[in-house]
């Protein structure tokens, strides 16, 4: 049963880890590029990072799914030990 628990907190980093990297990575980039030329507009961080998440979820959608869907299909082979 732990197992179950530890494998699906494996998956969920895995499934978001590839989001959440290229959005820190255009964020921190955006700051960077804030600071260099002293724009202190707020609302210039959002907009990148919207479009850098929605390529990042265009990108590794598929596999993001298909890791998700294995999961659950060994989960629901389980099943069967976990009534016992």
């Amino acid at each position: 049963m732990l197992s179950v628990g530890r494998e699906a907190l494996w998956v969920s980093l895995l499934v978001a880890a590839p989001v959440l990297v290229l959005s820190v990575v255009v964020g921190v980039a955006v700051s960077v590029f804030q600071a260099a030329t002293q724009i202190s507009e707020q609302t210039l961080v959002f907009v990148p990072k919207i479009i850098a998440t929605l390529v990042a979820l265009a990108l590794f959608g598929p596999w993001m799914l298909t890791v998700l869907v294995r999961f659950t299909a060994r989960l629901y082979e389980q099943v069967p030990q976990f009534i016992r």
